[in-house]
């Protein structure tokens, strides 16, 4: 307890920090962190120009990483690689890790830009159309004052030659960015993110739909809603058109895959008994 009476948040070194405990769900690597634990290892990365990539990851994601092998690598050698749906942090508290909490992308996004404006560390955005980032660059600001928007690129929604990603590259390194918000869609996002690291002196956070959101573009769901793992249902009635082949897609994959996971992880711990006796 400090003086005042209030409890004082416990210490942690860095390493618990940059890398928290993580348990593979249907093949990818999940890490239990938090809004406040994950926003410190990037603030703590970014201040040395660390070049380092973190991906918020959904059931989605983890659905579409089984389809692809490559895409699979790319989440598990992320740096970090949170729960950005409750879908996943009930599983991750099924395999042991009970203080599982969802970081949602866009609202980590606001976690480091408040962070990043305290600290006098300047960010990027990389990623969707010009209108968006010209609107966030009004609205960020106001979310995090003080906050530093070094750069704002709207690159093509098309492969890029390769002098247009050194240019790209250069203008954000330039700039003196240390965090980089890429908004360009899963899978896009967190490829290019993996691509880029040990190229861009920053931290690079694949943020979902965050620049929509947080442009007034989409609107998100209630936060009770969020809390009780609905948030896709939500979405879908909103989007219907889009969203339906998706959702019947990833949900049904989801809970029969994980189910049989755990039935999987349940035998090989009685056959580890029965082997010990």
């Amino acid at each position: 307890m400090t003086a005042t009476g209030t409890t004082r948040r416990p210490e942690r070194v860095g390493a618990d920090l940059e890398s928290p405990e993580s348990r593979v769900i249907l093949g990818t690597r999940v890490h239990a962190s938090s809004y406040a634990d994950a926003t410190e290892a990037v603030l703590l990365w970014a201040k040395v120009g660390a070049s380092k990539y973190v991906c918020a990851t959904g059931a989605h994601g983890v659905i579409d990483a089984q389809d692809d092998p490559s895409f699979q690598q790319v989440l598990n050698e992320a740096d970090l690689n949170v729960p950005d749906g409750m879908s996943l942090v009930k599983a991750l508290r099924k395999l042991g890790l009970e203080d599982a909490s969802r970081v949602y992308g866009p609202d980590l996004m606001l976690h480091v830009c408040r962070a990043a404006s305290k600290a006098g560390v300047s960010v990027a955005l990389y990623g969707s159309r010009q209108a968006t980032l010209d609107v966030l660059k009004e609205r960020l600001p106001q979310l995090a004052p003080g906050l530093k928007i070094a750069c704002a690129i709207s690159p093509p929604f098309r492969a890029l030659t390769g002098e247009e990603d050194e240019a790209f590259v250069q203008q954000i390194a330039a700039s003196g960015a240390r965090i980089v918000f890429v908004g360009l869609g899963c899978p896009r996002q967190e490829r290019w993110c993996a691509e880029h690291k040990g190229c861009i002196p920053a931290v690079m956070l694949a943020v979902g739909a965050a620049f929509d959101f947080h442009a007034g573009q989409l609107r998100q769901s209630p936060a009770v809603l969020q809390r009780l793992g609905l948030e896709w249902a939500y979405r879908l009635a909103m989007e219907p058109r889009r969203l339906w082949k998706r959702y019947t897609r990833v949900v049904p994959r989801f809970m029969v895959g994980f189910a049989r996971q755990m039935r999987q992880e349940r035998k090989q711990k009685q056959v580890a008994v029965t082997s010990a006796r």
